[in-house]
Formats: C-alpha cells, structure tokens, sequence
C-alpha cells in the first residue's frame, strides 16, 4: 500500500447540505466501483455516472482518481475511529484490544472497496507523477501505520482514562504494524480471510499488548 499520511485537501470544501451530500454520493460510487472492478479500473468518469453527477462535480472535489482514493481512504478511518469508539462507550464484551481487531475485520468483509482501499492507497504505474524525480513520493509510505496508530492510540487512552504517553504510543504502532503484515498475509485469498491465521493475529495482540491494556 502506498499510504496517505494526511487527509488530501478537497479542490472545493463543501458548504452546503448539496454540496455535502453530492460529494458522500461522489465517494459512495468510488467504493462500489473498486469493489466491482479494483483500482486499476477505476475512473473519475465512471464515478460520475455511478454517482449520478457530472463529470464536472467530480473534478470539483478531486484532481484526479487517485486523489478521490484518498479522500475515501481517509473516510474509512474516520468511519472506522468512529465504529471504535462506539463499542468502547458501551457494555465491556471481552477484552479492548479485541474491539480494536473486530471492528477492522467487519469493515474488511462488508464496507465496499475496503480490501482494496482501507486507509491508503493502492500503488499503480498510472497514477501521475507525484515525486520530484518523475514518480510517486514514497517519502509517506510508512505514515498511514503511524496515522492509525495515532487514532487508536488516543481511543485507548481516552477510554482508559490514560496518558497516550511514549511507552503506549509504542506499543500501539508495533502492534498495528504487525496486524497489517499478519493481515495482509490471512486476506491474500480474499475475504473472509484465513480464520486460523486471523486467530494467531488476535493472540499476537492479546499477549503483546497486555502490559498496557486490561482485559
């Protein structure tokens, strides 16, 4: 994954109510679009019409495909701090760090396009030029971890009533770090994913995470 590091400023930030729900429309079409037919595949035009504005709408938000990636990107973490902090403010079901590990798993197999676009986006020898030196800046491509480290650092802590001190920051990035390369690996083949390796993922965290989180 070629990650965002922060959210992508939009060509023209919606005012009105229209406005806002033009653009949601707009990200909407983009998720089904890469769910049906992946990244390579997608087009600003093909948004439009799935979206059902015109292709001028779109150009408003976004410069291009991949800046309309990017912007979902970014929802998918907003929506999916949100889902988070949902289930820390109810009831206790099992341990925290479990919380953490579901809810990205139900976003995995149900939100449309989150396998190809969960918090960043996907590499592609299309995309134009972003670096000085003629291609894509890869200066960014380990942030988004330490971005989603970052949020749920600050839902823990908030949740624990807790300093994010440098020692839980720590902790979270490694352990988000290591959930991704396990995940990558147990959602090769597609969803639902391997269960038996998404088991040894939720036991990683469970024991490397212990010191700073209660059951």
């Amino acid at each position: 994954m070629d990650p965002v590091p922060e959210p992508p400023p939009l060509r023209r930030t919606p005012v009105q109510r229209r406005s806002a729900e033009r653009l949601t429309r707009i990200l909407d079409a983009c998720a089904q679009l890469l769910e049906e037919a992946g990244y390579e595949e997608l087009s600003t035009r093909d948004v439009a019409v799935r979206a059902g504005v015109p292709i001028g709408s779109v150009y408003r938000f976004f410069s291009n495909k991949r800046a309309m990636a990017a912007a979902l990107a970014h929802r998918n973490l907003d929506r999916y701090a949100e889902r988070v902090a949902a289930r820390l403010a109810g009831p206790p079901r099992g341990p925290v760090v479990d919380v953490v590990l579901d809810e990205y798993l139900a976003m995995k197999r149900t939100v449309p396009g989150f396998g190809l676009v969960d918090f960043g986006v996907p590499v592609s020898a299309g995309d134009p030029a972003e670096g000085s030196a003629g291609g894509p800046d890869r200066t960014a491509d380990h942030l988004v971890n330490h971005l989603v480290a970052d949020r749920i650092c600050g839902l823990l802590a908030a949740h624990l009533g807790r300093t994010a001190d440098a020692t839980l920051r720590r902790k979270v990035l490694v352990a988000v770090e290591a959930t991704d390369a396990l995940l990558q690996l147990a959602f090769r083949a597609g969803p639902p994913g391997d269960q038996e390796l998404i088991d040894e993922t939720r036991a990683l965290l469970r024991a490397y995470l212990a010191p700073v989180l209660p059951d």
